[in-house]
């Protein structure tokens, strides 16, 4: 099932409800902006391989082509994400229920932004869902087990896939190169890493677009009254749009994270960019082809860690490393618990 553009437009404007939750989900999508998407761009900024606006550009491009490849080959992790809880056959409820996640997501988000600690968007997803659904049961009835192991998987995947892949991918880069120019393979790696930086923008898009296109239409359908929709397909009009805000979002404030991940964490040289770059985009791949959900903050800040560790472990900044842990740590329950205290005032208050 699907739904078209002029379609959806009528929908919106005769209904103030959809509207309100059209609204929350692409604030939620320009949040990932702000906080997720300049992950992917922030090594290739950091060792001036390109521009901090062209960096921008290029991220919102790829982004689309990320969220509308992928979603052509396989749309398992949005899917992932639709099936992840059941609000129950009120769709009034369950859609005051998804308008208080998705603030609470907003809300979590926003105050991690303002510290300059890359939370994950995606557990934030996940999180607030996850609690408004409980609010609305009063209980565990409404969550999908299956589909949360998922996420654990992705959690266990992105974290130690990504350290793995970092470390691997910058000790070939070293015994490839030993005894090469260092002025030629700085030059080679400079561009390399804008072609890295890109890649990592692709699979940001196939990864964290899905997710909010998969909560996109399920506000949809509920302002719809339709609870029982299992199946979807993503319109192009989707894609184009949660594209355009998540670059507006990177562009408005992700010189914070570029800084906190691509500057503070690691000082980074070209060849180590690169290497987190690619590293994190061969992870991001192998988990949306499976249809896992990961956090693509996980995945890249934890490669750029392999990376820096590659070379001796004291490049590493841990103190930054431990201020991200415990944002990563607290936001399951902080967030599930915001999106669980914010169904239950929503509900009384409407």
């Amino acid at each position: 099932m699907t739904i078209s553009f002029m379609t959806f437009f009528e929908q919106v404007t005769a209904s103030p409800v959809l509207a309100i939750t059209v609204i929350l989900t692409l604030a939620v999508v320009l949040v990932n902006g702000w906080t997720d998407a300049p992950n992917a761009i922030a090594t290739c900024v950091s060792t001036k391989a390109i521009g901090v606006r062209s960096a921008i550009i290029m991220a919102a491009v790829f982004n689309f082509f990320g969220v509308f490849v992928m979603t052509m080959i396989n749309s398992s992790v949005a899917a992932t994400i639709y099936n992840m809880v059941d609000f129950g056959g009120d769709t009034t409820d369950a859609l005051i229920a998804l308008c208080a996640a998705l603030f609470a997501i907003v809300t979590w988000a926003t105050a991690a932004w303002w510290f300059g600690i890359p939370t994950s968007e995606s557990h934030a997803l996940i999180a607030g869902i996850s609690g408004a659904a409980i609010a609305l049961h009063s209980g565990l009835d409404g969550i999908n087990g299956a589909e949360w192991i998922k996420v654990l998987y992705g959690l266990v995947l992105s974290t130690l896939l990504g350290f793995a892949f970092g470390w691997i991918c910058s000790k070939v880069i070293t015994l490839t190169c030993r005894g090469l120019d260092r002025r030629r393979t700085t030059r080679f790696f400079g561009s390399a890493q804008i072609a890295g930086g890109a890649t990592m923008a692709f699979m940001h898009g196939a990864q964290d677009g899905q997710k909010f296109m998969g909560v996109f239409m399920l506000g949809i359908f509920l302002a719809n009254g339709q609870s029982e929709t299992t199946t979807f397909e993503i319109p192009i009009w989707l894609m184009l749009l949660c594209s355009a805000v998540m670059g507006l979002g990177t562009s408005i404030g992700g010189y914070r994270i570029i800084k906190s991940v691509g500057m503070d964490m690691v000082k980074l040289e070209k060849y180590q960019g690169f290497a987190a770059d690619m590293a994190g985009a061969g992870c991001l791949l192998l988990s949306s082809l499976t249809g896992i959900p990961v956090s693509t903050t996980h995945t890249k800040t934890t490669a750029i860690m392999g990376v820096g560790a590659a070379r001796r472990l004291s490049s590493v900044n841990w103190g930054i490393v431990k201020d991200m842990g415990l944002t990563w740590i607290l936001t399951f329950p902080g967030c599930g618990l915001i999106g669980f205290l914010m169904a239950k005032l929503f509900m009384w208050i409407f």
